[in-house]
């Protein structure tokens, strides 16, 4: 019957509704039934699932079940899969409130899942599902007061307890844990299994141990305890593993299996490990292993604990889920590596860039002394170009750790490609195909053209590299609007309009071992020599400061896929800016005025005073802010513009310049740095009559900036 009624229920149409018979089929099942999308959230259920389980519409279903299985992300993983598959698929589970059988049903020409969860448990007249355990159990509420003990436990202790205190002098407070029970025949060694329940209670297992720990009283069965347990012997051979350990790490029926073909990645021999905790070392000390036959990125929390009987040693391992917490600290461990590598990027590009000033000014003093036809005026051009070269990639380090400044405008992806495309095919050369496919109706983005230029050409560049000399590169834009979270590669696209680029080529590819890599700084496919390994970290940050996200797929031998989201942008595409004299026309005439110097670098300092001298400036220096502000006492000094550093020791540039307007109202200022963060920047614009100049600057540039700000105030 429940075929024909998810035949009904998947073949509906996606705006209809059920007729009122199967509705009430659906509601008023005694089993626990829900519909579930294919991003695993539940969209319906039924009145016996909502008193099973905690949760409401639009909830995981994994989160759901977690309340009732410690294991619930693997089950609703493997039978998801399976059921994708084979349209139908079921396991039996034993859990801490009786044995449900887990079905997922998928019926052709629908997507989503129904799930029902059917209490295989036999109640009878027990007044709760422990009682039929042979394992002492009991619980226990907030208060620490017992609320229930089952049959083998009031045996245990002589009958009923109230709290917790008069079960043990001093409470086991972890799984796995040693502790003294008050027994009916007088203390006696335990190990605990505790497992948290809900509305703050906790249940306890327990495994009786003697006294001198030469043996062990019969615990009964694996299967007696809600929680993963394997028992394995010295050598880690797995002697006995329960349904819900067998479920989490798909154990098959080899009873000679290792738990190193199990689980991988505890940094040193497994065998050792499990050595020492026969030896009675390091025990319930949980690791996080990887599981070599579950899902990719599993990872889970193994604790051994040991028990002796008759002289025989024997390990209980206790495993636990542990990929969401393992996910969490992947994601906490790679967010502080790139707060880090920002802080270092920072510091570099500022330090770095003054060295950079002082090199190619002094070049270009020397240049000035040198005609083109001069032998060493080759060498000086070299050296400058190099220098340029060195800013570029200080660059790079910025836009990787995502501390440069971007440029934020509005633009059309189709205009940014049809610029590009000259520069693109000089780049792939003539063996190589490029071929670009743009959505007739594409929204806008809003990103740096410059940046994204930048990106675009890395990823063309990456391809061509990838082909080998011939072959096609595919460039293509539209239009994707995302109804619900999309979440891969431990990133998640929220919901909402993006402006999606794919670039595909099909070349040599990327193995699995290396494409989670290929975005770290650094890393790189090419052989030595061929690549600096900041090429894709370099993309990767420019796309997430723009707010975007970039994916890779490949396949080796089959080629490779970049697919960068950017959120669309509903205001109009801003026409290029065409009153603005762009930096790069210098006035080279000789200019007058007086400056006031502020650096505390003295190779730039020297650098600036005598490029503004060589063109016709009068320069007073000061290397500090309080130097500067020390010389602006005097009244009889006329400055007619400052040029200052950002940062420098005690106040920084905007902090004095502030000051000294106090006294100086319409001081002019050229704002100078090799690097400055967001919040120097923004006192830096809230300054009025205040023009930027990025480190590295030519002669040229310098004098040229200086000019046209003092001729803006004529």
């Amino acid at each position: 019957m429940i075929g024909k009624f998810i035949s009904r229920l998947m073949r509906r149409g996606a705006n209809s509704t059920l007729d009122a018979a199967s509705e009430n089929l659906f509601a008023f099942d005694p089993r626990a039934m829900l519909i579930v999308d294919t991003a695993g959230a539940v969209k319906s259920s039924n009145v016996a699932a909502r008193k099973l389980l905690d949760g409401n519409i639009g909830d995981p279903l994994d989160k759901m079940l977690g309340k009732l299985m410690s294991n619930a992300s693997a089950i609703v993983f493997r039978l998801q899969a399976k059921a994708s598959r084979t349209d139908m698929a079921h396991e039996d589970v034993i859990t801490r409130l009786g044995r449900f059988r887990l079905t997922a049903h998928r019926v052709a020409g629908g997507e989503d899942l129904v799930w029902s969860i059917e209490d295989l448990s036999d109640h009878g007249t027990a007044r709760h599902s422990a009682e039929r355990l042979s394992l002492p159990m009991f619980t226990i509420g907030g208060s620490g007061a017992v609320l229930f003990m089952n049959e083998a436990m009031r045996k245990l202790v002589g009958g009923r307890a109230k709290n917790l205190g008069a079960l043990f002098a001093e409470p086991p407070r972890k799984s796995g844990e040693r502790a003294t029970l008050s027994g009916e025949k007088g203390p006696m060694e335990v190990m605990a299994v505790i497992v948290p329940g809900k509305l703050g209670r906790t249940e306890y297992f327990l495994a009786p141990v003697t006294e001198d720990e030469s043996s062990v009283q019969p615990i009964g069965s694996l299967e007696d305890f809600p929680v993963a347990l394997i028992e394995l012997d010295p050598e880690g051979r797995i002697i006995e593993a329960n349904r819900l350990a067998g479920s989490l790490l798909e154990l098959g029926d080899d009873n000679t299996q290792l738990l190193s073909d199990v689980v991988e990645g505890l940094g040193r021999p497994l065998a050792d490990w499990l050595s020492d905790a026969s030896e009675g070392k390091g025990l319930h000390r949980p690791e996080v292993l990887k599981s070599r036959s579950g899902p990719d990125e599993m990872y889970v929390q193994v604790t051994l604990g040991r028990i002796i009987n008759d002289g025989d040693v024997s390990l209980i391992a206790l495993i636990n889920d542990a990929t969401e917490l393992k996910s969490l600290e992947a994601q906490f461990v790679q967010s502080q590596k790139m707060q880090a590598i920002g802080q270092l990027a920072g510091g570099v590009a500022h330090d770095f860039n003054n060295l950079l000033t002082a090199i190619s000014g002094h070049c270009d003093l020397l240049m000035l002394r040198h005609d083109p036809g001069d032998p060493d005026f080759a060498d000086l051009e070299q050296i400058n170009q190099n220098a340029n070269r060195a800013a570029s990639l200080v660059g790079q380090l910025l836009a990787f750790s995502r501390k440069q400044n971007l440029q934020l405008e509005v633009l059309d992806m189709r205009d940014t490609l049809s610029d590009l495309t000259h520069l693109l095919n000089r780049l792939v050369g003539a063996q190589i195909n490029l071929r670009l496919t743009h959505d007739p109706n594409l929204m806008s983005v809003r990103a740096d053209r410059r940046q994204l230029e930048q990106v675009l050409m890395n990823l063309v560049v990456n391809a061509r590299d990838a082909l080998g000399g011939s072959g096609e590169i595919a460039i293509e834009t539209r239009n994707l609007k995302l109804t619900s979270e999309l979440k891969r590669d431990r990133a998640a696209v929220p919901a909402g309009d993006y402006v999606v680029v794919k670039v595909t080529d099909d070349g040599c590819g990327i193995s699995s071992e290396k494409l989670p890599k290929i975005f770290e700084p650094f890393y790189t496919t090419k052989k030595t020599g061929d690549g600096t390994g900041l090429g894709l970290s370099t993309a990767y940050g420019i796309i997430k400061q723009s707010g975007g996200f970039i994916f890779a797929d490949s396949e080796l031998g089959k080629g490779t896929v970049f697919t960068i989201y950017f959120p669309t942008f509903d205001k109009p595409v801003e026409p290029p800016k065409e009153a603005k004299a762009p930096v790069t026309q210098l006035d080279t005439r000789p200019a007058a005025g007086m400056v006031l110097l502020v650096e505390d670098e003295a190779p730039v300092r020297a650098f600036a005073s005598r490029a503004l001298k060589y063109r016709g400036f009068q320069v007073m220096e000061a290397d500090c802010a309080e130097a500067a502000l020390a010389l602006l006492e005097d009244k009889d000094l006329d400055f007619d513009i400052v040029l200052t550093d950002v940062i420098m020791p005690g106040m920084d540039g905007p902090t004095w310049v502030k000051q000294a307007r106090e006294d100086r109202p319409d001081m002019r200022v050229v704002f100078m740095s090799g690097y400055a963060d967001g919040s120097t920047l923004e006192e830096q614009i809230s300054v009025p009559n205040s023009v930027f100049l990025a480190k590295p600057f030519s002669l040229d540039e310098l004098t040229s900036t200086v000019r046209r700000h003092l001729m803006a105030a004529a």
